[in-house]
């Protein structure tokens, strides 16, 4: 199957002869990579500022849990990361940084023993595997990779819980949360290697508006930027498509202005919103993260009956999910003395900004809006419907694209600066939480059952909490890593979160339904 895999063309093997590199190196970059040796494919400027953020106690690294039964083997896993993965060209090359940014250059000498390895899990007197296992994941989340390697690395313990478990870690500057989830699903059992996309034709009408309107009104926020707008698309587009075609009518022509003016105000809105963020709540989960994690994660809840508890309150299974969240942090710190009466903490989350259909290209296109989290509202019921109003005053929100361009300008700034830029959010964050949905139906490798999954993005400065909400098999899952100076026991916080949620589906069941 290898050798018949075909290769995406802008991301092509390390071994495939005769391709033309893309966004190659000009001018002075060209020669200064050219001097360093480093002649290669440019790397993006979002993609070098999340290379660069690395930090002693923070390592931009997404790091995945699988469980399968029955176990699996090295040699077969080695075999199908060959057929499977290393078509994505990322995944041979070697991120290189020089005075002007970073560049993706082949590794001539790339061995995958070096990035699939198995070791057995080593247990102290009293733990369990699992508790070994969520040690071993808090101990690789800040062991770096190896900088002159390509930057990933999968970690097999052949023998779990009956079956085998594998950890993954994968370097933020290769791609964002959704496409290597999208990557990662090129392994299972019926997956596939990328494959060949036809170019596509020139664009017209609104596609052709959006490209203009990205390029007239977003550039000055970073060249990366106005791709966003093309991908996020919309209403902001079309508000604008007037001045890529004026021969529209007048009565378009009026509403479409009418657009411009509603998108101009929320633009400087949304910027205001970010940079006037107070900073975040002084709670004991904020401070000065040090050079030790902890990692935890729970049984999987049916996701039937998330769902019915949102068709029930309507709301969302989102704003559900994260009313438990918050139901459950609120606990833990009311467990441990603390009074929540009127505290929130605000968590950034990540926005795709990607069609799902090109989900398996590498590179991060993501924006960040902050959500701040009510965790001292102690009814469920009002809980989450705090949340809904909160989640419904973000949608439509530019604040994805602006902070998307935020990290377009760190990648040109010299490290200090980049560092100085992005240590404002970490004072304005306790957490980075995501939620993805996976899956429906559970998968297979290498011929054993992908029984859970579960991953973190990594944080970033001074935040010291990620969540993380997978859905998958029919099941949803909740995990937590955390500096364990500031959340000595994340298991904690794990432990409320079901019966958070259980309150909330007993409450909802009570409520009074047979009245107007």
């Amino acid at each position: 199957m290898a050798q018949n895999a075909a290769v995406a063309p802008d991301q092509p093997h390390a071994s495939a002869r005769g391709h033309r590199r893309q966004s190659a190196p000009t001018g002075l970059a060209h020669e200064l990579a050219s001097t360093l040796g480093l002649d290669g494919e440019r790397m993006s400027k979002v993609d070098t500022a999340w290379l660069r953020m690395d930090s002693a106690s923070n390592l931009m690294m997404i790091v995945g849990v699988w469980i399968l039964r029955p176990g699996i083997g090295l040699a077969d896993l080695r075999e199908r990361v060959r057929e499977r993965l290393l078509p994505y060209r990322r995944f041979v090359q070697i991120a290189r940084q020089d005075l002007t940014g970073a560049t993706w250059v082949d590794d001539p000498q790339f061995r995958i023993d070096h990035h699939v390895v198995a070791r057995p899990l080593k247990r102290v007197r009293g733990q369990s595997q699992r508790e070994a296992l969520q040690a071993r994941v808090g101990e690789l989340a800040l062991e770096p990779l190896h900088p002159d390697r390509p930057l990933w690395q999968f970690e097999l313990v052949e023998r779990h819980e009956g079956g085998s478990a594998l950890i993954a870690r994968i370097h933020h500057c290769i791609g964002d949360g959704i496409a290597l989830i999208s990557v990662m699903m090129s392994l299972v059992d019926g997956g596939s290697a990328p494959v060949r996309r036809r170019k596509r034709p020139p664009k017209e009408g609104l596609e052709a508006a959006e490209d203009w309107l990205a390029d007239t009104l977003i550039r000055p926020l970073g060249d990366i930027t106005a791709r966003a707008l093309e991908v996020a698309g919309g209403s902001a587009a079309r508000s604008l498509a007037l001045m890529a075609s004026p021969q529209q009518g007048l009565n378009e022509s009026i509403d479409q202005a009418a657009h411009v003016a509603r998108l101009g105000t929320q633009l400087v809105s949304d910027l205001a919103d970010l940079a006037l963020m107070p900073d975040d709540s002084p709670t004991r989960l904020k401070g000065q993260p040090g050079m030790s994690k902890r990692v935890a994660w729970c049984e999987p809840i049916p996701l039937d009956r998330v769902k019915a508890i949102g068709k029930a309150l309507n709301c969302s299974v989102n704003d559900v999910l994260l009313s438990c969240v918050a139901g459950a942090i609120g606990a833990y710190l009311r467990e441990l003395g603390d009074d929540t009466r009127g505290v929130e903490i605000r968590a950034m989350v990540p926005i795709n900004l990607r069609p799902m259909s090109e989900a398996w290209k590498l590179g991060n296109r993501f924006g960040l809006v902050p959500l701040v989290l009510p965790i001292g509202i102690v009814n469920p019921i009002e809980r989450v419907f705090e949340v809904r109003r909160r989640m419904n005053d973000l949608k439509g929100s530019l604040q994805p694209i602006l902070t998307f361009g935020l990290l377009s300008l760190a990648g040109l700034l010299v490290k200090p600066a980049q560092d100085a830029l992005l240590a404002l959010f970490g004072r304005k964050t306790t957490a980075v939480m995501t939620n993805v949905p996976g899956p429906g139906e559970k998968l297979r490798l290498c011929g054993a059952t992908l029984e859970q999954t579960m991953f973190w993005v990594p944080q970033s400065g001074t935040v010291g909490l990620g969540v993380s909400i997978l859905s998958y098999g029919g099941g949803v899952q909740f995990g937590v890593i955390a500096d364990s100076g500031l959340c000595p026991d994340p298991q904690r916080i794990i432990d409320r979160f079901e019966p958070e949620f259980n309150q909330l589906l007993t409450v909802t069941l009570m409520l009074p339904w047979g009245e107007s």
